[in-house]
């Protein structure tokens, strides 16, 4: 296992604090707002609401909870290619709503990318042998 700093650690917890904030805030304020969900939104809003309560796991143990910010980078990148990209390919005809969508998933990659232990992640999920099905 690869060593990560104390400082690491303490940066990887602030960013599971806000993570929890800022999707946790989301989650309240549209429970709060007695507006019925369809399907799709009900699944978006309850897994950003289990999401939530799963980044204070990562405040007690930022490691073993690298899976939730690895799930955050990739839901961004997919946004960008499945979303993001063909807008912006389509011309991008004026819109600030999504212009701000895309600035923000561009911006949340970065900051992903910049908080995830990357020495942690290889050693961990791409170097360590797979786990057998049989007992040892």
């Amino acid at each position: 296992m690869t060593a990560v700093s104390p400082l690491r650690l303490n940066v990887m917890r602030a960013f599971y604090l806000l993570l929890f904030l800022e999707r946790g805030y989301r989650v309240v304020a549209q429970a709060m707002s007695g507006e019925p969900l369809g399907p799709f939104d009900g699944v978006a809003y309850a897994f950003w609401g289990a999401l939530a309560l799963l980044c204070l796991v990562g405040l007690r143990y930022p490691l073993r909870m690298v899976p939730l910010l690895l799930i955050f980078l990739v839901y961004k990148l997919l946004w960008l290619a499945l979303v993001g990209a063909p807008w912006w390919a389509a011309g991008a005809p004026p819109d600030p709503v999504m212009g701000r969508f895309l600035v923000a998933m561009v911006a949340g990659v970065v900051i992903d990318l910049l908080v995830i232990p990357w020495g942690h992640v290889i050693a961990n999920y791409v170097r360590a042998p797979a786990e057998t099905a049989r007992p040892a």
